[in-house]
C-alpha cells in the first residue's frame, strides 16, 4: 500500500489517500470502508455532445466521448470481487461538475495502482491499526502455489489476508501443450522477488514432471528467476488439483518450515490447535459469541479468534461490541488473531459462527454457566 497523504486522528474526522498495490491491499481497504465514508477518485464518463447549427430544429446528439472527472460520493453500498481484484461503491455525488449533477447515483472502482481519498466522520482505533498493519506490511504475497491433475491446473497467491486465483486451466490437451500453457502462466505470475516459496501439488507423479520441464524450458529460454530459484519450488503430494487441496498444502510440514514465521502459519498453527483442542480436550476450547462473552468475563481466554466480516461488522454498534472484546483480551495479556474470511483458517472459523476461543483453564460447565 503506498500512503500519499495521511491525516487521521483517533476518534476524529479525517482522511487518507492511497494507492493499492496487491490484493491484499484492496481486501484491507474493502474491509477499512463503510457505508457513510467519502470516497474521492478520477474516473470515466461517456458524454454525448449536442450539436444544433439550426436552431429551429432538435438538438442532436454526436458520438459519445470519454472524459476524465473527479467524484466525489458518499458512499450507500460496497462490493468485492476478489477474482477480478477490484471494489465497486456506489453512493450520492456530494458536488456537481458539468457532467455530473449533486445528489445522483454514480459507481467508482478501485483497483490496484489507482489513487484515491478516503474520508471517514469517525477513525475508530480499529480502523487506524488497520491502516498502521498496513504500512508496516511488506509487499508480497507469502506462496504461490500450483495445484494439478491431468488437464487441471491452477495458480494461487497465498497472501497474508487473501488467496487469489490468478491462472486455471480445466479441458483436455495434449501433455505438451498442457505444460506449455501452464509454464507460461508460470512465467507471467510467479515472481520470486514476490513469494517465499512456490509449492507445486499433485496427486501421483505429474507434479515432478511439471518441475523437470519449468526447470528445462528456463534453463533453454535462460530465464534466470526460475534457474537461479529451483531450491524454492516444493512438490508436494495432494489428494486433488482443485482449490480444496491448499489446505493439505498448508498443513504440509516442508511448506510450514518454509513461511513458519508468516502470519498466514500462525493462523494455521493457532486454528489447528483450537480444532485438536475441541475434540480433545473440549473444556479448554469454545465457540459462539454467548460461550466467548462468558469466558471473556471469568478472563479465561488464552486466544481470541474472529473473523474479519464479525470484527469489522458494518453495524456501528456491533463493531464497538467486538473491538471492546478484542481489548480486554489484550488488557488481561491475551492473544488475538483476526481471520480474514479469504484464507482457509478464517473460511473454517466462518462455519464455527466466526468467534472462538482456546481457554487458559478448563471450563467443563461453560455452556450451562449464566453470568
Amino acid at each position: 500500500m503506498k500512503f500519499i497523504e495521511r491525516n487521521v486522528t483517533l476518534n476524529q474526522p479525517g482522511s487518507v489517500k492511497l494507492i493499492p498495490e496487491e490484493p491484499d491491499d484492496l481486501w484491507l481497504i474493502y474491509n477499512l470502508i463503510s457505508t457513510g465514508d467519502t470516497i474521492s477518485a478520477f474516473t470515466s464518463r461517456k458524454i454525448y455532445l449536442s450539436s444544433n447549427s439550426d436552431s429551429s430544429s432538435a438538438p442532436k446528439k454526436n458520438n459519445p466521448v470519454r472524459v476524465k472527472i473527479e467524484l466525489h460520493i458518499k458512499i450507500t453500498a460496497i462490493d468485492y470481487n476478489k477474482n477480478s481484484s477490484a471494489i465497486r461503491v456506489k453512493g450520492k455525488s456530494l458536488f456537481s461538475n458539468e457532467h455530473v449533477k449533486a445528489g445522483a447515483f454514480h459507481t467508482l472502482e478501485i483497483e490496484n495502482k489507482k489513487e484515491f481519498n478516503l474520508a471517514k466522520q469517525n477513525w475508530d482505533e480499529d480502523s487506524i491499526n488497520s491502516l498502521t498493519e498496513s504500512s508496516n506490511r511488506t509487499n508480497g504475497s507469502e506462496l504461490a502455489v500450483v495445484l494439478m491433475n491431468e488437464g487441471l491446473a491452477h495458480i494461487f497467491f497465498v497472501g497474508k489476508t487473501l488467496t487469489t486465483t490468478l491462472f486455471s486451466i480445466d479441458r483436455k490437451i495434449g501433455a505438451n501443450k498442457f505444460f506449455e500453457t501452464l509454464f507460461s502462466a508460470f512465467n507471467k505470475y510467479v515472481d520470486f522477488d514476490s513469494v517465499k516459496c512456490v509449492v507445486i501439488g499433485s496427486p501421483g507423479s505429474i507434479k515432478n514432471e511439471f518441475r523437470l520441464y519449468l526447470l528445462s524450458e528456463s534453463h533453454k529460454l535462460k530465464i534466470k528467476s526460475i534457474e537461479n530459484n529451483k531450491s524454492r519450488i516444493v512438490l508436494v503430494d495432494t489428494s486433488s488439483g482443485n482449490k480444496s487441496a491448499l489446505k493439505e498444502v498448508l498443513n504440509d510440514i516442508k511448506v510450514i518450515n518454509l513461511i513458519k514465521n508468516t502470519e498466514s502459519t500462525i493462523e494455521i498453527r493457532l486454528f489447528n490447535e483450537f480444532r485438536d483442542m475441541l475434540s480433545s480436550n473440549s473444556d479448554r476450547a469454545c465457540y459462539g459469541l454467548k460461550n466467548v462473552e462468558m469466558a471473556l468475563e471469568l478472563m479465561a481466554i488464552e486466544t481470541l479468534m474472529i473473523t474479519e466480516e464479525l470484527f469489522r461488522n458494518s453495524e456501528i454498534s456491533t463493531r464497538q461490541k467486538y473491538i471492546g472484546m478484542v481489548k480486554s483480551v489484550k488488557e488481561a495479556g491475551g492473544k488475538v488473531m483476526v481471520l480474514p474470511a479469504g484464507n482457509m483458517s478464517g473460511e473454517e472459523l466462518a462455519k464455527l459462527t466466526g468467534i472462538a476461543a482456546i481457554l487458559r483453564f478448563p471450563l467443563p460447565d461453560l455452556y450451562d454457566l449464566e453470568l
